[in-house]
Formats: structure tokens, sequence, C-alpha cells
């Protein structure tokens, strides 16, 4: 049965509550309903298949967004081993909606960093709705340094509404840290992985996005600004986030199709909350193929392919 299940996914849920009717019914009353059950699941998958298979943008911002899909230390726990989280950016305080520290990925040692989201009301306000403070992108740097001093790589599990847009933020520089990410990622000569795990929100999201290889999940999200404030802006309605959502092009299979991002992971029929342990393994396997292809170019050919990467985004071709 589908909890917390989106608008979109009533006929489902509808479908789905009639089939554990007729199993309860039938196992009370000793009756053998197995040919009826069996054509409902039929058609259960079969709308699975028709609503998931054409998800609107909208839709897909909805799934990106849903509070059970995995989160970066969700990931540390089951792509990676031995994470042993860092904090702080030594100047200021420790930003917790980003996270990240040492751990090894099958069996080599990689420094990892995500954004981090909160399973509640109590949890998302300490981690800030994943929304960072400068502190937050200068930790990361911080981290991120530590991983070129040591040859390690460095993987980027990015889900962000975007940068926290508070006052105090901008007394902090806000704007600066972000941009400092964007300049001191492009010259690291280590490999760097980033992957949209949910939410890829403005430049939140590109401060641990400058990767030699950009990855994103078949129901995640990556935009210049959220669809509501797009709309905010555009229309001076933020409610109508659905249709700035199709203009802004944000999901997946539109931007491996104008070259933004380089490979799309597949998700479990549903969302990546519908069955983790498949997320889990298809991160895993990406990541490894992508790791071992970078791993064979030397330092200066890294900082060259991030940057022809970069590059060739919004190039037109007659």
């Amino acid at each position: 049965m589908i909890t917390n299940a989106l608008e979109f996914e009533r006929p489902i849920v509808e479908l789905e509550k009639k089939i554990e009717d007729l199993e309860k019914f039938a196992s009370q009353e000793g009756l053998n309903f197995s040919t009826e059950i069996e054509k409902l699941n039929r058609k259960m998958e079969s709308l699975k298949e028709e609503i998931y298979g054409n998800l609107t943008e909208w839709q897909c911002t909805q799934v990106a967004r849903h509070s059970a899909r995995p989160y970066t230390l969700d990931f540390a726990e089951h792509v990676f081993t031995d994470f042993q989280e860092l904090h702080g950016d030594r100047a200021f305080a420790d930003d917790k909606s980003i996270v990240g520290g040492l751990c090894r990925f099958e069996g080599q040692s990689v420094m990892l960093i995500g954004h981090q989201k909160g399973r509640n009301t109590a949890e998302n306000i300490r981690r800030n709705f994943a929304m960072p403070n400068p502190e937050g992108y200068r930790k990361a740097l911080r981290f991120m340094k530590l991983a070129e001093k040591f040859n390690l790589p460095i993987i980027t599990l990015v889900d962000t509404p975007g940068a926290y847009p508070g006052i105090g933020a901008e007394e902090r520089g806000q704007g600066e840290a972000i941009a400092r990410n964007l300049l001191e990622m492009s010259g690291l000569k280590v490999p760097i992985i980033s992957v949209v795990t949910g939410e890829g929100g403005s430049g939140g999201a590109l401060a641990l996005a400058v990767g030699n290889r950009v990855l994103m999940f078949e129901h995640s999200i990556y935009s210049v600004i959220s669809p509501e404030g797009c709309a905010a802006i555009l229309w001076k309605d933020g409610t109508q986030g659905e249709k700035a959502a199709k203009a802004l092009k944000l999901t997946a299979p539109n931007l491996l199709k104008l070259g933004v991002i380089d490979e799309v992971i597949p998700e479990p029929m549903g969302g990546a909350h519908r069955d983790p342990a498949v997320v889990y393994a298809n991160l895993k396997e990406a990541l490894n193929r992508h790791l071992q292809e970078l791993q064979k170019l030397s330092a200066a050919e890294l900082t060259k392919d991030r940057y022809d990467r970069f590059r060739k985004i919004g190039v037109f071709s007659e």
C-alpha cells in the first residue's frame, strides 16, 4: 500500500485498497478469489506504468520532493562504508544543512558531501530544510580542499530547494560563498562526481555540482529556480508553479537532451522512496563506472575535462 500518496497517485491507492479488502475478505471467509485478485494486480501494474511513465514536469517535481526519498545520510549508510562525518567551516559555524566526511566506496577512500533534509518538522528546522547558509558552502569547500590534499575523489549529492535567502546569510556573504565554490571546484585536481538525488535548486545546488560528471536520478529535478519562485517572478503568482515547471524543462530526460547532465540513474516504479534498495544499487553501479573512467585521467586532464564539460552547455549548432 502506498503511504504519503501524492494527488496523482489516488487511482492507484484506491485500487490497492480494493485488492487489500478483497484479500482480507477472502481470508476471513475461507474463499478463493485468486483469479479476481490476479486481474486486479495486473490492472494496477498497468495503471502504475501509465501514470509513472508519463509524469508531467509538475508531478515529477512532487516526486522529487517526497519526504521519504533517500537523503545523503541514507546513502552514506547504504552505498558507502566507514563514513566519518566532519564538521564546521573553521570560521563561523557548523551548518547542518550540508553533511560530509570521509568514507569508503568499493574499498576506496573518498570524500562524500551532500545536502541533508529532515524527515519531520523538528529535523527540518535543525537542517534548515536543506537550504545552506554561507558557512555551509565554506564547510563543503573545506572538505573538498582536504580531499584534494590527500588525492581523494569527491562525490557530492545534491538535494536542496536553494541557498538560504535570509538577511544573516546575505550579511555573511552568501553570493561570494557560492561563487567561491564554483571557482574552486573548477580547478580541483581530483575526480568530482555530482548526483542530483532530489531537488537541484538554483546556485544553492550548483555550488556542489561543478563535477566532471553530473548525474540525476530519474525523478529528480534541476533548475535555475524553483517552479514557484519562477512563477512569482514571471506572473506575480507563486501558485502557477505547474505552468513554470513545464517551461523550465527541469526533468532529467530534458536536461540530458540539453547536455546539462551526463546520465539518468533509473528509479523504481513510483520513485526512489518506493524501493530504496534498488536506488542504492543503481547509484553504486553508476558511481563505480564513472569513477573508474575518471581515475584514468591526470590532474591536468581532469580540470580540462571539467572545463570543457561546462563550456559545451548552451552552445548552439546549425
